[in-house]
């Protein structure tokens, strides 16, 4: 039986996984929980949160591991945890990835970048920051990201067994997918051989940040705002939707583009900008004049749909989508008239 190399006041060793939905993190944390069950000797159990279950949407997976003869009865989320694995890098954006952290945790993050970019990226003081670059990895060995992220967070955790999630992943898709198999275990293992990390050092007299509590609302009686202030409304024009892309998004190449609206006629977020120009003989023709990166979630259905090769998935890059977004036009005036029915 494998020995855990710390344990909270209940006995347990907790991971949190932070991701969205598409990614494979509840996936990730079952299996996680299996190899070390079967293959470590240990008590373990795994169960994810979420709110609405579709691609995109914030998951956290949450696992515990114990010794044999502790018992586990506790199924609330894990807020002080041990490992934390963020699966999509921007998620810091908008969720407190690293809330409960302890000096000694440790946080993997899916990036290209170095630890020590992410580290102040993130504003982190105390534990250890590692990096893989899951996505890159998944796209080359032609898988998913949660084997990649599950390749480190053994790295990470030595008390499992790496041989056991070997049979773990294949035992989980040889019946159903068998050609799934070899890719899923190259991409395994590179995550658990490219996985980078550094140790960072809490300055004397600094005290972690405390905990966020799942079950305490942000905006409650003592909390909300005199004057029924809403503070963050649920705007369509103002939200932004690139944490829902998962490493891929549609280049626009005008020049080889016909005009043809195929994109625009699947796009479920009407991503797409057009204006009305003259054509050659001076008659009145939409043109497209590119993409507005805010509302394009990936899903990539443009790329499909055009006939010209004019879109093209590509590996997002940091300020590519801020770099080549083309805003939508929205005129006040126009829209207040038209709801007034002038």
């Amino acid at each position: 039986m494998a020995i855990l190399p710390k344990v909270n006041e209940l006995g347990f060793f907790e991971i949190r996984l932070e991701s969205i939905g598409g990614l494979g993190a509840n996936l990730a944390g079952k299996m996680l929980a299996e190899a070390g069950v079967t293959g470590s000797g240990l008590n373990g159990v795994s169960f994810s949160s979420y709110g609405s279950e579709k691609k995109g949407s914030a998951v956290k997976a949450h696992i515990r591991f114990c010794e044999i003869d502790t018992r586990i009865r506790d199924t609330s989320p894990v807020e002080r945890p041990d490992v934390v694995g963020i699966f999509h890098e921007s998620l810091y954006k908008t969720v407190n990835v690293v809330s409960g952290i302890r000096k000694d945790s440790i946080v993997l993050v899916n990036a290209a970048k170095s630890p020590e970019a992410l580290q102040a990226q993130m504003k982190m003081v105390g534990g250890t920051i590692a990096v893989v670059d899951a996505t890159t990895i998944a796209l080359e060995e032609k898988n998913r990201v949660n084997m990649a992220m599950l390749g480190a967070l053994f790295r990470l955790c030595p008390f499992l067994d790496f041989e056991q999630m070997k049979e773990v992943i294949t035992k989980s898709l040889i019946s159903k997918y068998p050609a799934t198999v070899q890719p899923a275990l190259n991409t395994f293992e590179r995550g658990y051989n490219e996985v980078k990390f550094r140790e960072l050092t809490v300055p004397d007299g600094f005290k972690m940040p405390e905990f966020v509590r799942w079950d305490v609302p942000v905006l409650g009686y003592e909390t909300q705002p005199i004057g029924g202030v809403i503070v963050n409304p649920g705007n369509s024009i103002l939200k932004d939707l690139s944490i829902s892309r998962s490493g891929l998004m549609p280049h626009f190449d005008e020049s080889k583009c016909i005009h043809c609206a195929s994109c625009d006629n699947v796009c479920p977020d009407l991503c797409f900008v057009w204006e009305e120009l003259p054509d050659k003989k001076g008659r009145p023709q939409m043109f497209l004049q590119g993409i507005d990166y805010q509302y394009c979630k990936g899903c990539l259905k443009c790329v499909i749909a055009c006939p010209t090769d004019a879109l093209s998935g590509e590996r997002e890059t940091d300020g590519y989508a801020d770099e080549h977004r083309v805003p939508h036009r929205f005129n006040l005036v126009d829209m207040i008239t038209n709801l007034q029915g002038g």
